[in-house]
């Protein structure tokens, strides 16, 4: 592979980023990629600007009509060998695994949140207070969701944030991690004909500028994160401002640690957060495998 998209993708147009750059290495091997510029604070504002004037016509789709939208976009992704090979070598990933496992996820994740959508519950009941009255639940859309995927999973989890959010009528920017940007930006290449202009949002960049002002913009309902308990609370604090966001939160996540035979312990340990499992080496003495398993707060 040598060329990939690097651009950020705003109001349906691909646009060079004026930020600075961040290098996007291939795990395997760690060679260079690419180097991708960031969002400016300008581009990212004209990015939810443009989410923000779609969301009002997009609302009134119905939800045939974006059931309509996420299974054409389900048939785009499956099978596109494009788009595994970008996925493979941005990620790190043996290709099969990609082809006959995440590719096929991401299709079924919009396939699923097609059907989903046309089949919302809802309660309609007799008024409390006169009979003459009915009270019925509404589902609304939230409005603009600012959203921030990881690097492990770059295009599984963007389908997890894009798919319920479109589904629903909402309108997305979506920051996907500094360290695997290409699979989602050739997603929007890919798809970007079958959604008005503005209902999917790419920028780039890291989390301490890019993504700060993301999830801080006053015209943000909705922030949606994967990531670190960090980050999570930076996210709390932005939604609790001015203008009260909703929140979705993954933080944190499995944590394997394998214990080699001459680790420093005691410097080392500070570093393991919140392990579910550990794995010593047959050489590691005994006492200080325990001790490590003793102060392991386990869940």
């Amino acid at each position: 592979m040598s060329d990939f998209e690097t651009r950020l993708f705003i109001n349906g147009r691909f646009e060079a980023g004026e930020g600075s750059p961040e290098t996007a290495f291939e795990p395997a091997t760690g060679r260079m990629l690419a180097d991708v510029a960031s969002a400016t604070e300008a581009q990212i504002d004209r990015a939810i600007k443009a989410a923000d004037a779609a969301r009002t016509g997009f609302a009134l789709t119905t939800p045939k009509e974006r059931a309509a939208v996420l299974n054409a976009i389900a048939d785009k992704v499956e099978g596109n060998a494009a788009l595994a090979a970008i996925e493979s070598v941005n990620a790190g990933k043996p290709l099969r695994f990609v082809v006959a496992g995440e590719l096929a996820n991401v299709a079924d994740v919009f396939r699923f949140f097609a059907s989903a959508i046309r089949n919302m519950p809802a309660t309609a009941v007799g008024n409390y207070r006169s009979s003459s009255m009915m009270s019925v639940m509404r589902r609304d859309p939230v409005g603009v969701i600012a959203q921030i995927a990881p690097w492990n999973y770059p295009l599984l989890m963007a389908a997890w944030k894009i798919a319920p959010a479109v589904a629903a009528g909402n309108t997305v920017v979506i920051k996907p991690s500094e360290h695997t940007p290409f699979s989602l930006l050739k997603l929007v290449e890919i798809i970007g004909d079958l959604l008005p202009p503005g209902v999917i949002n790419v920028v780039l960049g890291n989390g301490l500028d890019v993504g700060q002002r993301l999830i801080s913009h006053d015209l943000v309902r909705m922030i949606s994160l994967t990531g670190d308990v960090r980050t999570g609370r930076a996210v709390l604090q932005a939604a609790a401002g001015p203008m009260i966001k909703r929140t979705h939160l993954e933080l944190g996540g499995k944590a394997p640690v394998i214990v080699a035979g001459d680790a420093d312990l005691e410097s080392s340990w500070p570093r393991c957060a919140r392990p579910v499992s550990i794995m010593p080496d047959r050489t590691a003495p005994p006492p200080a495998v325990f001790s490590l398993t003793a102060r392991a707060p386990m869940n």
